[in-house]
């Protein structure tokens, strides 16, 4: 049997897509998967979820990878760096200024925002020693604090607190239905483009010299990452709200697996951050069945002992990137 764990990762992924089509208040026994009433519950409801999680979980990843290489952190991701906050502070600011606002105008101002804050993140954690890896996720932390309580007060001001609660604390797939998930596909393109530079990514990594010595441009790249980064989280934000640990945990756990190697270790990461966030909306749905706990609940434990686990364990014998 292959051992390579995007193999293992999309194999995992089968059934789990399989369990969120059947799983739901309206059931097996209540008849309602039967005839026209269960073709629109499938249709209309435990599809359009099922892509949606599945395309979040693999965005978030990717998007997590991309953050890590732009600072060279294997402890930071869009939800510490103040990125989802920046997404959450452009659209509260359509909301608040033209709530008639197209969606596409809406999408524009949290990629512009999201975009401000991850370069204003970018900006300070230059600024820090080299040596001290804890402080950028720290500094992230900070940014993050302060930018939340930025969008807090305008929310309260502007009587939007509600949106804000959906946009940075819930996580919640109940509400996606035909017609309000689409814009992940949108999300999930970014993923694509990061894949496609995965190797210029690889390089950055290295840091700003060397990727320069070996004919790099890194402000380009850099650029660009932070395009990817601000896209993805903007999506995921607007339509079911930020979704915690999974752009950490999961590029870790591939790391550890298959070392340092982009191009080959992205699709790995997508799927295995696609059939997390699956498997964590399935516990969330079937703990007080038929209720539902927010996705971003379940991973806030669950992604939370996840990542102690991997601070706790030494990593293992990796791939070598080649």
């Amino acid at each position: 049997m292959p051992r390579n764990p995007a193999y293992l990762f999309g194999l995992a992924l089968i059934p789990l897509a399989l369990a969120s089509l059947l799983v739901g208040a309206a059931g097996l026994g209540t008849g309602a998967l039967g005839g026209a009433e269960g073709w629109l519950v499938l249709t209309q409801s435990r599809w359009p979820r099922t892509l949606a999680v599945i395309l979040t979980g693999a965005a978030l990843s990717v998007a997590g990878v991309v953050m890590q290489q732009l600072v060279r952190n294997r402890f930071v991701e869009p939800g510490t760096t103040g990125t989802a906050e920046g997404a959450a502070l452009g659209l509260l600011a359509v909301n608040a200024g033209a709530p008639g606002a197209p969606i596409w105008m809406q999408m524009l101002a949290a990629s512009a925002a999201a975009l401000a804050s991850t370069w204003l993140f970018l900006r300070l954690v230059r600024r820090l020693p080299p040596r001290e890896v804890l402080l950028v996720p720290l500094v992230g932390m900070i940014l993050a604090g302060i930018l939340q309580a930025v969008v807090t007060f305008v929310g309260w001001e502007t009587d939007l607190l509600q949106f804000v609660s959906v946009w940075l604390m819930s996580g919640e797939f109940s509400g996606v239905i035909a017609g309000r998930y689409e814009l992940l596909w949108v999300a999930g393109a970014a993923a694509v483009l990061a894949f496609l530079a995965a190797d210029r990514f690889a390089i950055l990594g290295l840091g700003e010299d060397r990727a320069t010595s070996l004919g790099l441009k890194p402000e380009a790249v850099m650029r660009l990452g932070l395009v990817v980064v601000a896209v993805v989280t903007a999506m995921v934000v607007a339509t079911v709200g930020m979704v915690p640990f999974v752009g950490l945990v999961v590029p870790n756990i591939t790391q550890r697996l298959m070392g340092d190697n982009l191009r080959r270790s992205l699709p790995a990461t997508a799927l295995g951050g696609a059939a997390l966030v699956l498997a964590c909306d399935l516990l969330g749905r079937l703990v007080r069945y038929p209720y539902e706990l927010p996705v971003g609940s379940v991973l806030g434990v669950l992604g939370a002992g996840i990542f102690l686990w991997l601070l706790w364990r030494r990593p293992g014998h990796v791939r070598r990137a080649g």
